[in-house]
């Protein structure tokens, strides 16, 4: 797949494009395409935000996994019930490295959620086990925060930040 013409890449929402799904109706599979990682048991992973309404309120970046929206929060891995939307990973975005919460020089990351703060959340990726985790990071977090066995695993060095090419 090529990079999308000028035209196109000036319409797309610094959040990308979205695919809205719901705990409660059929995963989205063919309008996604193959999924960019894998659980340790070979099960698809897809990168997906999801809008909290209970505790802290905020979009949260997570993983989607069979068929469940995972975010880390409050130290734990939290199954999210309800509306999430999955974020197709396209070629007009790459992983760069990067650590301490901190956004590369020159780069604009894509725009994952935000806290009730407001401060802003960005998609990470950490690699726990062997495994790519989608998770999420923000200057304020200084590092990146992922859904991982039950609870929140927190890299502070070493992981990735998703931005626009």
């Amino acid at each position: 797949m090529s990079a999308p013409p000028p035209a196109y890449q000036s319409a797309v929402p610094a959040a990308g494009i979205r695919v809205p799904t719901s705990t409660t109706s059929s995963f989205p599979q063919g309008q996604l395409g193959p999924a960019p990682f894998n659980d340790l048991d070979g099960s698809p992973v897809y990168v997906c935000s999801a809008l909290l309404e209970s505790g802290e309120r905020g979009v949260h970046p997570g993983k989607a996994v069979r068929g469940q929206c995972m975010i880390s929060y409050g130290g734990a891995e939290v199954a999210h019930v309800g509306r999430y939307d999955i974020l197709p990973i396209t070629e007009a975005m790459e992983w760069v490295p990067t650590s301490r919460g901190q956004i590369p020089k020159g780069r604009r990351p894509v725009e994952g959620g935000f806290e009730e703060t407001g401060a802003h959340l960005f998609h990470a990726l950490v690699h726990i086990d062997g495994v790519h985790v989608p998770a999420k990071t923000g200057e304020h977090l200084g590092g990146a925060n992922a859904p991982w066995g039950g609870a929140e695993v927190v890299h502070t060095e070493n992981y990735e930040i998703l931005c626009w090419r």
